[in-house]
Order: structure tokens, then sequence, then C-alpha cells
């Protein structure tokens, strides 16, 4: 908690200088962040590596049904994310990322990149290093990543409720420990198992709001315990019992 109160006040210090010198339109180059630090505004039509760590941190607040590419170019969708990042924490919603916007995100991260509810432990019980999977290491905490940061979008829009993950990244054997699917999507660590408040199909309802192609719950199969939320770009979504 003071390392992140320091860190919010380190982005406040970046904000209130830029305001002072005439330069909110452009990101401070002081450090502000122990995980990644932004070195110019963003708009669209930029592309590069900045944008890419600026989509994963807002893809979690895409439009309704939307999977948000993750690719480098700051185009509609990603205007559009910013803008209801911006609109969720109170900031002036231009979709446009500069000072104000980066000094929110510093804010909500920890020094590994992590939102700031969530962890890569609550995400991968299976083993420390994220292997075994269907995919490499490297990539499934990647997607682990990406998950962590719609989970922070899904539970902030829920009134900052606290949500408990009860199975995220699997390895292969993980998977067939528990009875997983096959071709389960737990298998590429960009996937959840949520619980918590105010119910499971009220999770599902909203999920459908923070950038999961795959939602499960209430009614499907063997989810009547938790819904299940994931990446995949093609949407498929079963929470009967929740109207979804």
């Amino acid at each position: 908690m003071l390392r992140r109160t320091i860190r919010l006040a380190l982005a406040l210090t970046m904000v209130m200088g830029a305001l002072t010198g005439g330069l909110l339109a452009t990101a401070g180059p002081a450090r502000a962040d122990e995980c990644y630090t932004w070195g110019r505004t963003l708009s669209a039509g930029m592309s590069g590596s900045d944008v890419t760590e600026l989509q994963i941190r807002v893809a979690g607040h895409a439009a309704y049904g939307e999977v948000m590419a993750v690719d480098g170019a700051f185009g509609p969708a990603t205007k559009a994310a910013v803008t209801r990042f911006q609109q969720a924490y109170g900031l002036p919603a231009d979709g446009i990322a500069g000072a104000r916007t980066f000094a929110r995100i510093y804010a909500l991260q920890d020094p590994d990149c992590t939102p700031a509810h969530f962890t890569y432990a609550e995400l991968n019980t299976c083993n420390s290093d994220w292997s075994g999977g269907a995919v490499g290491a490297a990539t499934a905490k990647a997607n682990g990543l990406r998950t962590l940061w719609k989970l922070e979008a899904l539970r902030h829009a829920m009134g900052d409720v606290p949500l408990t993950v009860t199975s995220g990244f699997r390895s292969y054997s993980c998977n067939s420990a528990v009875g997983g699917a096959s071709n389960s999507r737990h298998l590429y660590g960009d996937a959840a198992d949520l619980v918590g408040s105010p119910s499971l199909c009220r999770l599902a309802q909203q999920a459908r709001y923070h950038g999961f192609g795959g939602i499960f719950g209430p009614g499907y199969p063997d989810h009547n315990d938790h819904t299940h939320v994931d990446g995949r770009t093609a949407r498929s979504w079963s929470a009967p019992d929740c109207g979804v």
C-alpha cells in the first residue's frame, strides 16, 4: 500500500509539472513507474510498442462484445477504449492518452505490471513458470497479464467489489487433474474462473463489456458454482440462467 501511495504521488507530480509548464499534451520524460513509462502522448493513427503497452491496460474497456486487438496500432477501437477508461476514472474523456491518463495507469499498476487488485500468483496456482500449456511459457504469462487487466476493468465497473480467481492458467497436467476440457482456454493463460459479489450472474452479464470472447456461467454444464471468462476472439457466451 505504501509503495502504491508513493507511485501515485510521483504520477501526480508529473501531471502537475506538465500543467505548470504548459506541457499537458505530452507525457513527461521522468520515470513515473517501475513497470513501464510512456514518453509521448498517444492518439489515433500512431503505432509502436508504447501503443501496445497502452492497449494491454485498456483492452478491458472494450465495447460490448468486442475483443480489442493488441497490435500496436492506435485505431478507432483503441481510441474508444481509452475514452471509456478515462470516463471510468473521472478523467477528461478525449480518447487521447496523455499525462493524466498515464498517471492513472501508473497508480493502478504494481512494479511487475500487474493491476492493483490482482496478481500473477492468483492466476497461476499450477506452477511457478507458466510452462506446460498449449503455448510457450512467455506467451502464457503475457496472456495472463492481459487477462488480469481485463479483470481489473471488470472489478472497477462493478463498484470495486472483491473478485476471487478460483482457476487460471493450467498446464496439461494441471488441466487433466481437474478434469478440464482438452481444448480449455486455461491452457493458454487467458482464462479465469471467478466467484465474488454481487452474484455469478452479475459477473457473466458485466463481462460482456470487458473484452472477454468466452463467457460461461450458471445454467451452462458444470458452471453453476463459478463464472468463466476468457480471451478467445470468436464470441462464445452461455450462462442461460443469467440471460447470457
